[in-house]
């Protein structure tokens, strides 16, 4: 057993993955001789080459064509946007080349391309540098959406993705990267890319959340017993495409649910995980699918950003407020 922090165990996950396939290749801007601005590839170019770890220059978009064409000759790039808010140069390129190209060629191309994202906020940067842009990406099929929650995940679900032939999505909680975790490397990855994990059983409410809300879920949870509560966790793990069965299983043992994210109330992750689950789980349910989100605004100032994110208190809220009905 290895303590581990979450930025850790992506370290590990891509020299593993470069260690098991030649083709890997991983591309960005200062990832090479820095490692990265948060340390996550730190030592990946030392022992795996100029050629294999590459530098970038400061175009997102010409880092995601450079991997389109690679892709094409049978690599599989993985290409670090060094923060979330830098990723809008290079949305053309995902959702036109990067999505596309395997329906287009009627399946005889694959993109096997992982997209890593630091995301959320938390951390007191500057603008254009604490977004959570999961739900443009979700949206547009022939992509995968993934984020990891916790150091196990992290080290399991980026070799599985970069081994997956379909583009991936990576998110990565940046508020979490030295979160710390005991990984067993012998012991196989308990879940599959695409599935959930319930976290925390309980039986009155389900807290769907994923990334850097999961430990504010698991802190919600833990402080409702307090209250004579029992909320179950759900760490989605991915957003598209969603876990339903998962999902469904949950509500209909606890029959109130609660999605919370960082991405804007509107139109974010939890409105088509309510959508779904009053599909599916109607005469199930004492009470609506509520949603505890970040605000319909730009990400504000850093000062601000505590108002902005949800929090264990507004976490809770939303907990009295499906418990009244």
């Amino acid at each position: 057993m290895t303590k581990i922090s979450l930025g850790k165990g992506i370290n590990m996950g891509l020299r593993a993955a470069m260690e098991s396939d030649p083709k890997v290749v991983i591309m960005g801007e200062d990832i090479g001789k820095l490692g990265g601005v948060f340390r996550v590839t730190e030592g990946l170019q030392k022992d795996f080459g100029e050629d294999r770890v590459i530098d970038t220059p400061l175009a997102e978009s010409g880092i995601i064509g450079t991997a389109v064409g690679l892709a094409l000759r049978g690599y599989r790039p993985v290409c670090e946007i060094q923060f979330d808010g830098f990723v809008f140069p290079a949305y053309d390129q995902i959702i036109n080349q990067v999505a596309k190209m395997h329906y287009r060629s009627m399946g005889k191309i694959r993109m096997p391309v992982v997209i890593r994202i630091p995301f959320g906020g938390g951390i007191g940067a500057v603008e254009h540098h604490s977004e959570s842009p999961e739900t443009l990406f979700a949206h547009v099929a022939g992509l995968k959406v993934v984020a990891c929650g916790d150091p196990v995940d992290a080290y399991w679900m980026i070799q599985q993705a970069i081994a997956s032939d379909d583009p991936v999505v990576f998110f990565e909680p940046k508020r979490r990267y030295h979160e710390k975790a005991e990984l067993d490397e012998s012991v196989p990855p308990a879940y599959p890319l695409h599935q959930a994990k319930v976290v925390r059983e309980g039986t009155d409410v389900t807290l769907f959340c994923y990334g850097p809300m999961v430990k504010t879920c698991v802190q919600a949870a833990e402080a409702a017993v307090e209250d004579g509560r029992s909320l179950e966790v759900v760490d989605l793990r991915t957003i598209s495409p969603l876990d339903l069965r998962t999902i469904f299983a949950s509500v209909k043992k606890t029959r109130r649910a609660v999605v919370v994210h960082e991405a804007p109330f509107t139109l974010g992750p939890g409105s088509e995980i309510a959508a779904r689950v009053t599909e599916e789980c109607f005469y199930h349910l004492e009470a609506p699918v509520l949603r505890v989100a970040g605000y319909d605004t730009p990400y504000p100032p850093s000062r601000m950003e505590e108002e902005y994110l949800p929090d264990l208190d507004r976490v809770l809220d939303g907990v009295d407020r499906v418990m009244g009905y």
